[in-house]
């Protein structure tokens, strides 16, 4: 089917997706409990979206769309006592985190519906090691040009989010020396990456109808870009956040990529050029590996500096635009993690090192996420 019409959104509104983990009260791992779950939850009025992912331990919920951070972070809250209190009548547990700790992957159960079965049968064991859990958000562009030009923009601030919200540091009952390590089983699908160098929405739709004759993508579903445009929405989706532990946290997040949003919007950025991509895949490994103490080198200058240097630069030089968006809140949260600790994935080392333990790490995860 031809790509869907661009359709204009209010300029800079957001909403936000969470995909979280279901665990059992009784072991900590991973359960299967989506199905019920999502009955249970939905036998109220369930204040949002909810519905399941890939495999039946995992669940995705997302916000409506909204103008600034308050509103957001009331119905996360909102959202997260709901399932909170539909999880503890089946004896389950919820959690963010970008992983799982000790999960087994091969005795994940892909969840009962067809996309999700043809993608396991398209897959195969990727399909159940895609049992990973993120972030996504939504901001409105005014146009599909616009669109195009801020997700590019945004190449030289992709590790921020990586290391802002990074919360995988274990996998497979190891610790994986990385920071996010979901962004691994991300990268292994064959059309991931980022999107391809084009700012004109006429470029994007032939380079669309090419990928369509060739068989390979009927949608723009099927993209799994670090950014995508989303057209039915009117909107630029991130994805390379790690779910972060609290959904303060997340509503943070996502004023933060609002904010960029705003800069490049008004022209405070320098338009984006195909070379500013030479950069991007060491960029975005240091982020994965080392989080807020990676380097990250800039694609003009070429000058290096840790990401948490450069994240602080940047929120001091977008307060303006935070304050124009009732966001500071959300920008004071950023800098007291910068300055006093880290993000989720040394708040769980931390823990691991103190019990020698993954229940108790799994424990903190269920502990944040009703912070």
């Amino acid at each position: 089917m031809p790509l869907e019409t661009f359709h204009a959104s209010d300029a800079l509104s957001m909403g936000v997706e969470l995909e979280l983990q279901l665990v059992g009260d009784h072991d900590r791992d991973l359960a299967s409990g989506a199905a019920d779950l999502l009955e249970l939850a939905l036998r109220r009025a369930f204040p949002g979206d909810i519905k399941p992912e890939m495999t039946d331990s995992m669940i995705e919920v997302a916000t409506g769309i909204h103008a600034g951070h308050d509103s957001l972070l009331t119905q996360l809250r909102t959202m997260r006592d709901a399932l909170i209190d539909a999880a503890g009548r089946l004896n389950l547990s919820l959690c963010g985190g970008g992983t799982h700790p000790f999960q087994d992957w091969y005795e994940r159960r892909i969840y009962a519906a067809p996309r999700f079965q043809q993608l396991s049968g398209l897959y195969g064991y990727l399909a159940k090691q895609f049992t990973v859990f993120g972030q996504h958000v939504h901001i409105g562009m005014p146009d599909a040009d616009s669109a195009l030009r801020v997700l590019h923009a945004l190449n030289r601030y992709v590790p921020h989010f990586i290391a802002l919200s990074a919360s995988s540091p274990f996998s497979q009952g190891s610790d994986t020396h990385f920071d996010s390590s979901r962004l691994n089983s991300v990268f292994a699908f064959p059309l991931s990456g980022r999107a391809p160098f084009v700012l004109e929405w006429s470029r994007f739709e032939e380079y669309f109808e090419k990928m369509e004759d060739t068989g390979i993508v009927r949608s723009m579903k099927d993209f799994y870009w670090d950014i995508r445009p989303k057209p039915e929405y009117g909107t630029i989706e991130l994805r390379v956040c790690d779910t972060p532990l609290t959904v303060e946290r997340a509503a943070a997040i996502a004023v933060y990529l609002q904010a960029l949003c705003r800069s490049i919007l008004s022209g405070d950025e320098a338009p984006p050029l195909e070379d500013d991509y030479l950069v991007y895949t060491y960029n975005r490994f240091q982020a994965c590996r080392f989080g807020l103490e990676g380097l990250i080198v800039h694609p003009r200058t070429h000058v290096a500096a840790t990401l948490r240097d450069d994240i602080r630069a940047t929120l001091e030089r977008l307060a303006p635009h935070a304050d124009a968006l009732h966001g500071s809140a959300a920008f004071t949260s950023l800098r007291h993690m910068l300055d006093h600790g880290g993000n989720d994935a040394t708040r769980l080392r931390a823990v691991h090192a103190r019990t020698r333990n993954l229940l108790a790490v799994v424990d903190d995860a269920v502990a944040g996420f009703s912070e």
